[in-house]
């Protein structure tokens, strides 16, 4: 008889972003609960796990072996197994591995659970100073093939965008949307949400791209961006 309180279904438990306390209590419980964790990165989560003396069994899961591995995980959770998806840092399916799992969870008449929990483009978007009663999340755009077509595509788009960008091409994706958006476009550039480093760079996109022209962008970005005004 297993010892734990869980009912047998698939948990995506999201990870804090930077702080560590902004793990949740009930976070904590599934994990720590849970017949078997998949981790995008089993040493990423090794640390997470072993900083509160969580001691499962772990199983990688990342974009290069979910379809490889999707069949196995849920024929376990068939058998009454409770399974946690944990990505890097957030939310899992949010740019990052959990939807494949879910998807075929689902089909196969699992039952599946999203805890509530940290995820970097909410507090990006709520302290952008823009609107953030409708807004359409984008992740990350294609790094070559189809990004300036999908730029492109949002040029009308009046709800704030929501953007994730790696720092090296911050500069290139602010040029773009400078270029595409119009300059005077309002914007805000959010990196390193909830570390020690946080920062929001808000202003015209021309003035956010001016500031990281002179300032070497580094960390994870959130790129806020403005609708188009009628």
């Amino acid at each position: 008889m297993k010892n734990n309180y869980l009912c047998p279904m698939l948990y995506l438990v999201p990870t804090p972003v930077g702080n560590l306390e902004d793990i949740t209590m009930r976070a904590l419980r599934v994990l720590r609960e849970a017949d078997l964790i998949l981790a995008e990165d089993t040493r990423t989560s090794g640390l997470l796990l072993k900083h509160f003396d969580i001691h499962k069994p772990m199983l990688s899961y990342h974009k290069f072996n979910e379809h490889q591995t999707v069949e196995r995980i849920v024929e376990r959770l068939q058998t009454g197994e409770n399974i946690a998806v944990v990505s890097d840092a957030g939310t899992p399916a949010i740019s990052d591995p959990g939807f494949l799992v879910a998807r075929e969870a689902v089909r196969a008449g699992v039952e599946v659970s999203c805890l509530p929990g940290a995820t970097a483009f909410v507090p990006a978007l709520v302290a952008s100073g823009l609107p953030c009663d409708r807004f359409c999340f984008e992740g990350f755009l294609p790094q070559k093939k189809g990004r300036q077509t999908r730029i492109t595509q949002l040029a009308d788009e009046t709800r704030t965008m929501v953007f994730y960008e790696s720092p090296h091409r911050v500069v290139k994706a602010l040029q773009q949307f400078a270029e595409i958006f119009g300059e005077d476009r309002p914007a805000a550039a959010c990196r390193e949400i909830s570390k020690v480093h946080e920062q929001i760079v808000r202003g015209t996109l021309a003035e956010v791209l001016a500031h990281f022209m002179e300032n070497e962008p580094r960390g994870e970005f959130v790129i806020v961006v403005g609708g188009k005004q009628a």
